[in-house]
């Protein structure tokens, strides 16, 4: 059957049982939206290239198929980088579509030319331009292939505009399946000889890719050996944090905001295993803690990329496969008691118990503590950036996988755009975006996208007029001197309220709960507004609350 190479594109996406693509259109690659048009594929469109990005970034780390975005060329590929480099340092799989000029006007300075290689080489796992119609279908298998592969990650095709037309008599190319690495018997009696031999091991686990039964396994057999599991940063919800059923290893997570007693912790240990992630500059406060002990890692990525320092054992592979082949956990045990792995619990239990932080506005500590005990167990939790995460990431528990998305490169403007998508992916789970009056107002507009697809997410704004984070680092380096920090702020609720949901401004703690149960039973997108304490920075990396401090 004939079709144009643009349309070979959608049918090959199709084989790929991709259900959305995130776009903001474009004349460059009109023949892809033309075959959008009668394609089971919801179109999402976007106001924003970034927030487009983002939201593919979330479809991708929700549920294990790459995120697909789509984009004009020039202007509209740089916006989208933003979503590329997130992709690539979190390794999460992203397949970006690059409308571009016709073929006969390339170096010849026209309208919106730009290299696609130059801008993005460095930061995709490949950059491929269509230049063959009749292997348009393949180049979506391969970059859908790659994108998912090994480190998972984005790849980048361009499509110039007057190939997408070219007639061809091509049917959709076969889908790659992706190799599964499974660890061998002998890899897994090395790990549990090392587990069996250390009196203080630590699991950290992390990166994308765990499905819904990996996490529980994994955390009840570490609780039957004695093993406290940890978690890498922002990736809080590969294992669930509730005691009951999964047993008591749960230990806090590792990065931005952890736990001082985690912290140590990560030098008491004397074997480290890191599953699913690496050590990272930010696991290990810039490459400081974690350095000196023996280390197992379970990597599907040959070159370990993401993991600096030392390597005693790499196994390949993934998290599923690593732990359907864990033997009992008996053999991991040796004469070890749980004492360790009891006092790492403990150590988090008290670290996540919310305390009041004072001050004026809305107490987060108090909002928090509600936001855990009102929302619903079926959630998915997103964030952008900045200190205004912190109280989420700390008070807000995670029990079940692809319940979190949030931006281990620290990009900002991420949390709306995801929560929109959430709440498209997963419509019967509560989609919730926590942000700083910054960070909301980076992708703030991709909200009507939810209007428009009928999502119904909650964002929750924290309003302090500053860039927190930013103010932190100063006072800290340059105190007395505020420079380039301060904002203006509108009263969010009302702009929420003008795309016809629903928004309550909240300046005092007692109120919150009560706006917090009329957002969730509004039935719409809803956000509250909290104006809080420009002087209160995050929650001290303590577990002792700040009575017993004083």
């Amino acid at each position: 059957m004939s079709q144009s190479a643009g349309h070979l594109i959608v049918a090959q996406l199709e084989a790929h049982g991709v259900r959305r693509v995130y776009a903001v259109p474009g004349e460059s690659y009109l023949d892809v939206l033309d075959g959008l048009h009668d394609s089971p594929i919801e179109t999402v469109v976007c106001r924003h290239e970034g927030g487009a990005g983002f939201m593919a970034l979330a479809e991708g780390r929700l549920t294990g198929t790459p995120g697909v975005v789509m984009v004009t060329r020039g202007p509209g590929a740089a916006n989208a980088m933003i979503a590329v480099h997130t992709a690539w340092q979190d390794a999460t799989a992203l397949v970006l579509f690059v409308g571009l000029i016709p073929v006969s006007d390339r170096e010849r300075d026209s309208f919106q030319e730009f290299s696609l290689t130059g801008w993005f080489g460095s930061t995709a796992k490949r950059v491929m331009v269509l230049d063959d119609p009749d292997r348009a279908g393949d180049l979506v298998a391969e970059a859908m292939h790659m994108a998912a592969s090994g480190r998972p990650g984005p790849v980048v095709i361009g499509l110039p505009e007057d190939i997408l037309i070219h007639q061809v008599e091509v049917a959709p190319a076969p889908v790659r399946p992706l190799a599964r690495a499974t660890p061998s018997t002998s890899e897994i009696a090395m790990v549990a000889e090392q587990l069996a031999a250390a009196q203080r091991p630590l699991i950290i686990a992390g990166g994308d890719g765990w499905d819904d039964a990996t996490g529980p396994a994994l955390m009840a057999w570490a609780a039957n050996a004695g093993i406290p599991v940890a978690t890498d940063w922002r990736a809080y919800d590969v294992v669930p944090h509730d005691a009951a059923p999964h047993g008591a290893a749960y230990a806090g997570w590792l990065g931005y905001g952890r736990a001082d007693t985690l912290a140590a912790r990560l030098d008491e240990a004397d074997l480290l295993l890191f599953l699913g992630c690496g050590r990272s500059d930010v696991l290990s406060d810039g490459y400081t803690r974690g350095f000196a002990q023996p280390t197992l890692l379970v990597l599907p990525d040959p070159a370990a990329t993401m993991h600096a320092g030392r390597i005693d054992q790499h196994v390949l592979s993934a998290p599923e496969a690593f732990v359907a082949a864990l033997p009992t956990p008996e053999s991991a045990r040796g004469s070890r008691t749980d004492d360790w792995m009891t006092a790492l619990h403990r150590d988090q239990q008290r670290f996540a118990t919310p305390h009041p932080d004072g001050g004026l506005g809305v107490d987060l500590g108090v909002a928090f503590e509600a936001l855990e005990r009102v929302l619903p167990r079926e959630r998915v939790l997103t964030y952008g950036a900045g200190n205004a995460t912190i109280w989420g990431h700390r008070y807000l528990s995670h029990t079940q996988a692809h319940s979190l998305v949030a931006p281990r490169n620290g990009a900002m403007g991420l949390a709306v755009p995801s929560a929109v998508a959430a709440s498209l992916i997963f419509p019967d789970r509560q989609a919730v975006a926590i942000c700083g009056d910054g960070d909301f107002f980076m992708n703030a507009q991709e909200i009507s996208v939810a209007f428009a697809q009928g999502g119904s997410p909650l964002v929750i704004v924290v309003d302090n007029g500053i860039y927190g984070t930013i103010v932190q680092h100063q006072r800290a380096h340059y105190p007395g001197r505020p420079s380039g920090t301060a904002m203006t702020n509108p009263d969010f609720a009302v702009w929420m309220r003008s795309f016809g949901g629903h928004g309550e401004l909240v300046e005092r703690t007692e109120d919150f709960e009560a706006a917090l149960l009329r957002a969730l039973s509004s039935g719409v997108p809803a956000l509250l507004h909290l104006r809080t304490d420009p002087e209160t920075m995050p929650p001290s990396a303590s577990n002792t609350s700040p009575a017993a401090r004083s």
